[in-house]
């Protein structure tokens, strides 16, 4: 799991990917996280590799906005026993 290299975002708080498995976590500026699978490692790695690319654009077209992507709120008590967070 990577953390995606800090940016400036309104909306996103923190960012990990997983280019090996296809997964992306967020954390918003409102405090809920959502884990999402199915993410194209395309997308991934170009994120990854573009460090001027925003990253609410980032996560509104390739998660909020694409039907393959499967996603689930992870409720507060379980964010701190993760080991991204």
């Amino acid at each position: 799991m990577t953390l995606v290299n800090r940016r400036t975002s309104s909306a996103v708080e923190q960012l990990f990917v997983s280019l090996k498995d296809g997964v992306a976590f967020v954390t918003f500026k409102n405090g809920s996280t959502y884990g999402y699978s199915n993410v194209s490692r395309r997308a991934i790695l170009n994120l990854m590799l573009n460090n001027n690319m925003s990253l609410g654009f980032w996560v509104n077209t390739n998660l909020c906005s694409s039907p393959r992507v499967k996603y689930a709120e992870i409720p507060a008590s379980m964010v701190k026993s993760l080991a991204f967070a």
